[in-house]
């Protein structure tokens, strides 16, 4: 008899998984400002979430909410099935990692490491073993003597991040954790952070205003705008299927075109837009109705540049090549059709700069598959 395969389900996809953090209609208000509105939110045990979102948008007082230095002004917060809303900070089972790191600049490193540790009176050897194991995992050893202003900044950051875990949280609350690194350190570390929460088993919950650090190192993200959780889902989920058009344009570059839908069948959906001059076709994806005012939606790395008409010419426009933007592994062209629309297209630099076949000023054709764009409602 074959075997049946299967698919192993993710703690959010199963019906039976409970959650490890649970935010039930949460709000929190300063005087007439609602800075977090009606949230209800599930994060699992070992999950690296973020949330993300715009300046003021609440990510970072939802944070302060989890980690107990506000008080929702509604609804009540879990964590491992115990209600916290009224715990005080230092009652629960939670760690906060801060921007500016917050590290004591008169004690050493592992000073800094274990102070938690010592004001738990934890014996000497603990504390001792402790900072060991701690120094090890954010590879820091070598460094337990150095004072704050002796070490760079992304030393700084794994000093912060090693006494946020010495005391062994249930939760860790990341806010910002990397805002204060030069590109290349963030890009480093953020591998680095994966592999550290993968390795301790912690929940973690980061608040970061950075997309692209965000879809790095998130098993799920929380879009966040003016107080409210608009989309949860997966970094791809959230980049391919986003489910506003706000979404839509915070997560990446887009290519947003309007119109009216004026044809439907089983496959396609066929859409008027003035920009392009003609229809457009989406890959089925709900029912619409004929003449619904529709918002069709297109990731630049799925825009193809052609010098000739392509032989397959749906939701192809013609345009000139106004600006390229070179960013060394890709460009992006900037591609003006007649309309005015700038439509963006980015492709990788698979061969030098002087040999590729389009430039400033061409005429090209930008084309995209019908599966490739997606229908997002007014």
């Amino acid at each position: 008899m074959a075997k049946t395969l299967k698919m192993r389900l993710e703690p959010w996809q199963n019906p039976k998984s409970q959650p490890y953090i649970h935010l039930e209609n949460v709000s929190k208000h300063f005087g007439r400002v609602e800075a977090v509105n009606n949230v209800t939110l599930s994060v699992y045990k070992n999950e690296f979430f973020s949330l993300l979102g715009g300046s003021g948008c609440g990510k970072t007082t939802l944070l302060r909410l989890l980690a107990g230095f506000e008080e929702p002004t509604s609804g009540r917060i879990y964590i491992d099935g115990i209600n916290i809303t009224a715990v005080p900070p230092y009652e629960r089972p939670v760690n906060m990692m801060f921007q500016s790191y917050a590290l004591f600049p008169h004690m050493n490193v592992e000073e800094n490491v274990v102070f938690g540790l010592k004001q738990d009176r934890l014996s000497a050897r603990t504390i001792q073993g402790r900072a060991k194991e701690l120094l090890a995992l954010v590879n820091m050893e070598g460094y337990q003597d150095r004072k704050p202003h002796e070490l760079s900044g992304g030393q700084r950051q794994r000093v912060a991040l090693a006494r946020s875990l010495a005391r062994r949280p249930k939760v860790l609350l990341l806010d910002e954790p990397l805002a204060a690194l030069d590109k290349t350190l963030r890009e480093q570390t953020q591998f680095e952070l994966v592999n550290i929460q993968e390795e301790m088993g912690i929940t973690f919950v980061m608040v970061t205003h950075d997309q692209e650090e965000a879809m790095t190192v998130s098993t799920r993200m929380g879009i966040m705008s003016h107080g409210r959780i608009v989309q949860v889902g997966t970094p791809s989920e959230i980049y391919e299927y986003p489910n506003s058009l706000d979404v839509a344009k915070f997560i990446g570059s887009m290519n947003i075109f309007e119109g009216l839908v004026v044809d439907t069948n089983k496959d396609l959906v066929s859409i008027r837009c003035e920009n392009t001059k003609n229809n457009l076709y989406v890959r089925h994806g709900s029912a619409l109705a004929m003449g619904a005012h529709v918002f069709i939606a297109v990731r630049p790395e799925k825009v193809m540049l052609f010098t000739e008409k392509p032989p397959q010419d749906t939701n192809c426009a013609k345009g000139i090549v106004q600006d390229i933007a070179y960013l060394g592994d890709v460009s992006i062209y900037h591609v003006e059709l007649p309309s005015g629309k700038i439509i963006l297209a980015t492709h990788t630099n698979a061969v030098r700069l002087a040999q590729r076949p389009i430039t400033w000023e061409d005429t090209v054709f930008v084309s995209w598959a019908p599966e490739n764009a997606i229908i997002l409602m007014v």
